[in-house]
């Protein structure tokens, strides 16, 4: 698309030229007729500084309306919108002077502002949306813990029912613990202040490593766990963060995953990346849910809505853009669901072999 550089181009000034040469001959002609007709001096005198006169209010009134309609009207406009937005209204539109064709840089300015104000406007119906998922999702635990609260209050439960309140307690808390846990996190990583540690190490290692950890859940389900992992893979990655990616991958898999399902780990690496899927048996996703899927508190399947907060998912994908990686999802209802994630290797295939030969990492 070209930009016009000048707001008054080279042509407007030949106009005010054109009309100055014709203005002239007409003077010109004018003194010629005064002197064959003989009017006297003082007519002679009085008729061109009238003509010039017309002629200068004239030309002024041209140039008046130009630079009205160039700048002025233009600029009260975005002050008077960029008030508007202060003021925290951000519907407001503010139209281009000229057609897509003809645009100038006065126009460019508008079209950025407009953009400015609707991207303002969406930050803001994600604050709102946050702050009222947050509170949505405090108040379920909260209201939980005082419900149980009150009835050991009451005095009136048997050792039972106290061991089950005192459970759901805990319950609760653990939840709530784990949502400002989890908002603290992202924020953090959302507004860059955490620093990644980027160092070289095992990959494969740490699958293994988050495996363990899902161990006692999924015997409890009696999951069965496939892995297809090399026996070792470098990438240049912050260890910490990445043990959020591939927790919170395999919380979900065992989470969705109906009793007697399975989970299957698999690794690939080439010279350029390294990829790691996550799969399972479980209940799948709709096409609706995963349009949202990395969305913050987005969860698709209510039923399990109380076993998490729907940060997961974002925490992952917001890890994976600091590390310059890449997660796709695959998934079909009722047959379950992959999460692949990409990574970019530390060194070339012929470092890779060295280092499984040498068994860095492990």
């Amino acid at each position: 698309m070209k930009i016009k550089e000048n707001l008054f181009p080279p042509s407007l000034f030949a106009i005010y030229l054109g009309v100055l040469l014709l203005m002239s001959g007409i003077h010109t002609g004018l003194i010629v007729f005064m002197n064959k007709v003989q009017w006297n001096n003082l007519v002679q005198t009085i008729v061109p500084m009238v003509y010039w006169g017309v002629v200068a209010v004239g030309l002024t009134l041209f140039t008046r309306k130009k630079m009205k309609n160039t700048y002025e009207e233009p600029l009260h406009k975005m002050a008077k919108a960029a008030k508007s937005v202060s003021e925290g209204d951000f519907s407001v539109y503010v139209p281009t002077i000229h057609t897509a064709d003809k645009l100038d840089y006065l126009d460019m300015m508008i079209l950025n502002f407009n953009k400015m104000v609707e991207e303002l406007g969406s930050i803001e119906t994600l604050k709102t949306d946050f702050v009222s998922n947050v509170s949505h999702e405090m108040k379920t635990p909260i209201a939980i813990i005082k419900n149980y609260a009150q009835l050991l209050r009451a005095g009136k439960a048997s050792k039972e029912q106290r061991e089950e309140y005192t459970k759901g307690i805990e319950d609760a808390a653990s939840r709530l613990s784990s949502l400002i846990s989890n908002i603290l996190k992202l924020n953090k990583l959302e507004n860059q202040t955490i620093t990644p540690e980027i160092e070289t190490y095992d990959v494969c290692r740490q699958l293994c490593e988050s495996a363990i950890l899902f161990e006692d859940a999924m015997e409890k389900k009696e999951i069965e766990l496939e892995t297809d992992i090399e026996d070792a893979a470098m990438i240049k990655a912050d260890a910490s963060l990445m043990e959020l990616v591939w927790n919170n991958l395999l919380s979900n898999a065992v989470k969705f995953t109906k009793p007697g399902g399975r989970i299957m780990i698999r690794q690939t690496s080439d010279e350029e990346c390294i990829r790691v899927s996550v799969s399972d048996t479980g209940c799948g996703i709709s096409k609706e849910s995963m349009n949202h899927i990395f969305d913050k508190f987005y969860q698709g399947d209510t039923s399990h809505s109380m076993e998490g907060n729907g940060l997961g998912l974002a925490l992952v994908k917001r890890v994976l853009e600091l590390m310059d990686g890449d997660i796709q999802i695959t998934s079909e209802e009722g047959k379950g669901s992959t999460f692949l994630v990409t990574l970019p290797a530390s060194g070339t295939e012929a470092e890779q072999t060295v280092r499984r030969a040498n068994g860095i990492g492990r």
